[in-house]
């Protein structure tokens, strides 16, 4: 059963060549960062691009609750009545923020710094995750928190009413936890430092710069060292939200795959921090042309030309990649069956403590599928079928993950026979365009 009310199960037909433009929605997680941190400015910040799928519309709400002006102009036209750093007010209500983690996460790390107490809670696939990672650098600060066991959500927390400044060293690669510590920092005296071994998405460093706060990134030899200079005055700002990198991994896998297929995908973010899975793409052979780079709302993106690719090969990915790919491994999981030989992800136990624990999620639809797999804990390894050669014919559980949904979605394009989802509606939180998108290309998906 869906979290989201009655299950949607959605088959994916073997289509036809794939063409045309598609444009993905803006990111999510600057979507995010652009409602969090206008909320958290003094004056109007105008949003443009803003994806206006479920995860970001409940971070939406919640600002709302905390006190600023969210409105709705028109499609993806959003702007934020901020009311200042340390100007939240106590929600009357508990927090839902639905499915994502990431709204949760920097929601918590924002007020962890306030003389108030909330309580947050979400869909049965958000309390299942785990919070102690946020949770424990948060109380370096002050804050309180009482959960359920395992530091699951429903949540209560009481921020600090005189916090202390923290220096924190990332026990795992996280840009989630990396942006609750230094949104906690902003309503706290002195500086916070975050020192992260492995790079991480670095949309809150830039936008936090964007937006007037003093931070500096130095790189030393114990990793990346991250000072925020704590009570500046964050001054509204236009944002204009770059197409999902993570999104656009649907349409352009999908078209890889489908034999006779040529898609444009214009405006995708091109940050370093989020290409991990391109670059895997075209170490595998595919066909992808990157065409008028430029930078937009502080982020570069790119224009992307993409066509079938089926001479691709199967590879092993380095583990130090993961942190710029994490979303993206149930979807290259479905290149990987398509391609040839065997491909190797080792350091992905992140996949573990998703939406659904995504490797086991993937491993148990793909043998379905009868894709023969090998795992570990930490380890997915994908033995290729060749380009048409997956058979595909099984029904794949979704786990109320929508990047799970997709990725078996996609994979039914360009399989033998039909694959099926036992519920299409998790979609929605990212991204709710891809059926009308996709069908738009030419791909053949069918509702029960």
């Amino acid at each position: 059963m869906s979290a989201h009310g009655t299950a949607q199960p959605m088959t994916a037909h073997k289509s036809g060549p794939l063409k045309g433009t598609a444009l993905v929605p803006g990111d999510k997680s600057i979507s995010h960062r652009s409602l969090i941190f206008g909320a958290m400015a003094l004056g109007e910040t105008r949003v443009t691009g803003l994806l206006e799928g479920q995860d970001v519309l409940d971070t939406a709400k919640a600002m709302q609750a905390f006190g600023a002006t969210v409105t709705r102009h028109g499609q993806g036209d959003w702007s934020v009545q901020g009311v200042g750093v340390g100007g939240f007010q106590e929600p009357a209500d508990v927090i839902d923020c639905g499915n994502s983690g990431t709204g949760v996460r920097l929601i918590m790390g924002t007020m962890a710094t306030s003389a108030m107490t909330v309580t947050f809670t979400g869909d049965a696939s958000l309390r299942k995750r785990p919070m102690g990672r946020v949770t424990e650098p948060l109380a370096l600060f002050g804050t309180q928190a009482y959960g359920r066991k395992g530091g699951r959500l429903p949540m209560t927390v009481v921020g600090a009413a005189r916090p202390n400044p923290v220096r924190y060293a990332l026990p795992v690669a996280s840009a989630q936890v990396k942006s609750a510590i230094l949104l906690a920092g902003l309503n706290c005296p002195g500086e916070t430092v975050v020192i992260e071994r492995e790079p991480t998405r670095d949309h809150s460093e830039r936008m936090l710069i964007g937006f007037g706060a003093k931070l500096e990134v130095e790189r030393r030899a114990e990793g990346s060292v991250i000072t925020l200079q704590g009570q500046p005055q964050l001054r509204a700002q236009s944002v204009a939200v770059p197409r999902d990198p993570s999104s656009a991994a649907f349409p352009v896998c999908a078209a890889l795959l489908v034999e006779g297929s040529d898609i444009f995908v214009p405006g995708v973010s091109q940050n370093l921090t989020r290409n991990g899975l391109y670059i895997t793409l075209m170490e595998m052979g595919a066909e992808i042309e990157f065409q008028n780079p430029r930078e937009e709302g502080g982020e570069p993106v790119a224009d992307l030309r993409v066509r079938f690719s089926g001479n691709m090969q199967g590879i092993e990915v380095p583990p130090e990649r993961a942190p710029s790919m994490i979303d993206e491994y149930p979807i290259l999981a479905v290149v990987a069956a398509c391609a040839s030989g065997k491909t190797v992800m080792r350091g992905v136990k992140e996949l573990r403590v998703k939406e659904s624990d995504r490797i086991d999620a993937m491993a148990r639809g793909l043998e379905a599928c009868g894709v023969q797999i090998e795992e570990d804990e930490d380890t997915l390894i994908v033995h290729g079928m060749g380009a048409g050669g997956v058979p595909g014919g099984a029904i794949c559980a979704t786990h109320i993950d929508h990047r799970i949904a997709m990725s078996f979605l996609v994979l039914g394009l360009a399989s033998k026979q039909p694959v099926s989802v036992d519920d299409a509606s998790p979609i929605a939180t990212s991204f709710p365009i891809f059926t009308g998108l996709m069908t738009q290309l030419g791909a053949t998906l069918t509702q029960a």
